[in-house]
């Protein structure tokens, strides 16, 4: 019997670690062919793929972000594949079972929850010819119409999984894309609008066995290795001994991905990653969410913010752990004006990452089956975001929609990290003011109908400044110099700004350089700093800024000198009136 597994990524850099388990739960006994395709494939092109295989099995793994596009390919496959057999599993089917049974007749097994052993007791009945009536954990089409359930099936121990990491087929792609690992299942908590709240309790691989895993996967070229922990931290001795693991027998370059609970991380972890971690090796990504005290109640959600604030600023001030942060909006009770406020107070702590999402109504959730309860409109299909509710109106989630996109452009990208800093500190009354206002000047503009590249984003957002604070564009053109040109390893082409020097004043500002710098002495020739660097007036003083944070009004040449060996840039300084 051919066993294929399947599925549609969202980018071709992510691998699907659950058809890895299945083929790794079936193995011996079946020879289990992997063919993993992107939401932007076209259907017609995975079904052509999959019928190049002719498989008799065929399972896929379904989630919020691919159902929707792996639906026509199931229609296609059993159109020209008539015979096979065609298995769901995964998140998304797993609630709900029968509405997808019914919704795609072509599927003859849905596979709930933890799929490992159910997988492979279907493909032995598959192969004896059996019924799947004695199989726990299935919904099923018997005689190809009745749909039949089964109870739920067991949980059994994760040590019991043979590794899904081994396969000799994922070595030439490991340095290429992301690998996923987990060491424990489930979460202790009870967030109402998470899958992981309808799980009980927290299991765990062995740590020995993860260690090896890990070790295998950079042995063989892996640089990025995301845990799919829902709490990682939960168990702080696993965690810590996971972390002293991976500080002491990391390659270059490797980089490890974290979810963690900050309010429950104790400072003295934290103590221990600052003092010795290299930078850049971990990062967490901290669910934030609502820093509105109801709003968390109302979703069982326990969150200390106080310990919170203290976890990330602890990990921002040892300048060793990259920090994404998420916050949603649409959640019960939390209304436009309060997501402000959880908005700014979470981007007060200027976190290398803030990403704001929308709430999901997945299936399953506590909060999906108690929706009418807050007035909920959503999509009918995946990923269900929510449209409104009692307390936020649709044209309110447009609005926070227009934050999001301008977060995404103007400070998750951190191509102008001084200047919005400076604006959403100085020039507005609070950060979401800022991304708010300009988001509505963006989609009025229809510049969210057209591309940009970096000098447009630039020149956009000096527009905007221009009609709304005109009285700071002086320090705010200053702020944006230093962020535009710390942007290249290389020259520019040209400045994002239309100012013209003439030869005469740009003459000028290079010879107060070379003089208080002697750059002669450096191996440079004047015809070299011209080739290699852009020069530009600042209304500031800038070397006191970047020492303090603070504008002192002195009229500074700033200069940006690009190394032609290195492919670095360096900033010089000094002042105009020289």
């Amino acid at each position: 019997m051919k066993v294929m597994v399947s599925t549609l990524n969202a980018k071709y850099i992510h691998t699907s670690l659950s058809i890895r388990y299945l083929k790794a739960a079936a193995e011996p006994d079946y020879n289990v062919l992997i063919k993993e395709f992107t939401i932007n494939d076209p259907a017609l092109s995975i079904a052509s793929a999959i019928y190049a295989e002719d498989p008799d099995v065929v399972g896929f793994s379904c989630y919020i972000w691919n159902i929707e596009e792996t639906i026509p390919v199931i229609s296609i496959l059993r159109k020209v594949l008539p015979n096979v057999t065609i298995v769901l599993g995964g998140p998304e089917v797993t609630y709900d079972s029968n509405y997808w049974m019914e919704r795609i007749p072509e599927v003859d097994v849905i596979v709930r929850g933890e799929g490992e052993q159910t997988f492979k007791k279907v493909l032995d009945a598959l192969e004896a010819k059996e019924r799947l009536h004695s199989i726990y954990g299935l919904t099923y089409r018997e005689n190809g119409t009745t749909i039949k359930e089964t109870g739920p099936a067991p949980k059994f121990p994760l040590n019991e999984i043979p590794s899904p990491f081994r396969f000799e087929e994922d070595k030439d792609e490991l340095s290429n894309r992301i690998s996923y690992v987990e060491t424990s299942r489930g979460c202790p908590y009870t967030c109402q609008f998470c899958l992981s709240s309808i799980e009980f309790g927290v299991r765990y691989f062995d740590i020995d066995r993860m260690k090896d895993e890990i070790t295998y996967l950079m042995d063989n070229g892996a640089t990025t290795i995301k845990f799919l922990d829902r709490t990682f931290n939960i168990n702080r001795k696993y965690a810590l001994e996971m972390f002293d693991f991976l500080i002491n027998h990391h390659r270059p370059g490797t980089v490890f991905q974290f979810e963690i609970t900050a309010d429950i991380m104790r400072p003295e972890v934290l103590t221990f990653i600052n003092e010795n971690a290299p930078a850049g090796l971990f990062r967490f990504e901290i669910g934030v969410q609502s820093t509105n005290d109801r709003t968390n109640e109302l979703i069982q959600r326990k969150q200390n913010f106080k310990k919170l604030k203290r976890t990330i600023t602890m990990v921002k001030e040892g300048g060793k752990v990259i920090q994404h942060l998420d916050l949603i909006a649409g959640l019960p009770e939390e209304d436009y004006t309060s997501f402000k406020q959880t908005f700014n107070d979470v981007f007060t702590m200027k976190p290398e990452e803030l990403q704001l999402g929308f709430l999901k109504m997945l299936r399953g959730t506590g909060l999906r089956n108690e929706a009418h309860n807050w007035g909920y409109q959503f999509m009918d299909n995946a990923p269900y975001e929510m449209l409104s509710n009692h307390v936020l109106s649709f044209s309110e989630v447009t609005a926070i929609k227009r934050v999001e996109d301008i977060l995404e452009k103007y400070w998750n990208k951190h191509f102008m990290d001084h200047t919005v800093d400076y604006l959403t500190k100085e020039v507005f009354e609070s950060p979401f003011d800022f991304f708010q206002s300009f988001g509505e000047y963006w989609h009025l503009q229809n510049w969210d109908k057209i591309g940009h590249q970096l000098t447009d984003l630039f020149r956009r957002l000096y527009q905007f400044l221009q009609e709304v604070a005109p009285q700071h564009l002086a320090i705010i053109k200053g702020l944006m110099n230093l962020d535009y040109y710390g942007n290249f390893k290389q020259k520019p082409r040209t400045t994002w700004h239309s100012d013209q020097w003439s030869k005469q004043e740009k003459q000028s500002m290079y010879d107060s350089l070379w003089n208080e710098f002697n750059y002669g002495k450096k191996g440079y020739t004047k015809r070299d700093l011209h080739k290699h660097s852009m020069i530009d007036a600042v209304p500031f003083n800038v070397q006191h800024y970047l020492n303090t944070g603070e504008i002192e009004e002195t009229p500074d040449i700033l200069m940006a000198l690009y190394s032609p060996s290195d492919q670095k840039v360096s900033f010089s300084f000094a002042s105009s009136s020289n």
